[in-house]
């Protein structure tokens, strides 16, 4: 039995949503822009007040911690931080790309030997981006990709790739590969946080709540060679 309240800012939308064993039973969400600010407190009030008048205790609370913008990110973050230390509660962080990856494993038929590379927009065409299986096994890590038509050529020569995210729509245009396909419209959501959320929890893979940080996208540029900035 598991009860975790899930937080997503990484990017323009804000959400939040409670799961209770493999069941999403409480959601809220704004994708009209990045207003998490204004959004973010009244969601967790409500998803907090829905769980206390129904006697349902949070086991944990997972945040997604990128990459992601700073400013979402470092709300959503202190956000979840604040409900742990005052309910004492366990944190859990959720990848960014790997939660984009959810709701295409669940809504979409794939290949068995399917790769998915999901992408978080940056400048020109520039996306952070990784590469998974179909079991979320990391096939290649999360990096700050400059995409041209052999940036993923590797991966497209042997299998079907799907990209997707708010970063996959411009690579398209430069990908041209027949095992190259976009699925379009997935974004960062709390409902699909669980699964993720879950599996963390029932592996006892917390973070500390005291010194955790989540990872910003400008933290990749720290780390590109200058030639690449």
């Amino acid at each position: 039995m598991s009860c975790i309240l899930n937080i997503e800012t990484s990017t323009d939308g804000c959400s939040v949503a409670v799961s209770q064993d493999g069941t999403c039973i409480f959601h809220e969400e704004d994708f009209s822009g990045p207003n998490h600010a204004e959004r973010l407190g009244s969601y967790v009030d409500e998803a907090l007040s829905f769980t206390d008048n129904h006697a349902i205790p949070f086991d944990a609370v997972a945040v997604s911690c990128g990459p992601g913008s700073y400013t979402g990110l470092r709300i959503g973050v202190s956000m979840a931080k604040g409900i742990c230390y005052a309910r004492d509660l366990k944190l859990i962080a959720i990848p960014t790309l790997q939660l984009l990856s959810v709701p295409v494993l669940l809504r979409h038929e794939l290949e068995d030997d399917a790769l998915l590379c999901p992408m978080i927009d940056a400048r020109r065409m520039e996306v952070y981006a990784a590469v998974y299986d179909r079991a979320l096994r990391e096939v290649r890590e999360t990096r700050a990709d400059i995409v041209d038509s052999d940036t993923y050529k590797a991966y497209l020569d042997e299998h079907p790739v799907y990209f997707f995210g708010n970063g996959a729509a411009k690579c398209m245009e430069t990908i041209h590969h027949p095992h190259a396909h976009l699925i379009s419209n997935i974004r960062p959501e709390a409902k699909y946080m669980f699964p993720l959320a879950e599996k963390r929890n029932a592996n006892q893979q917390f973070e500390d709540v005291a010194y955790f940080t989540p990872f910003y996208l400008k933290d990749f540029v720290a780390k590109m060679p200058k030639k690449l900035i």
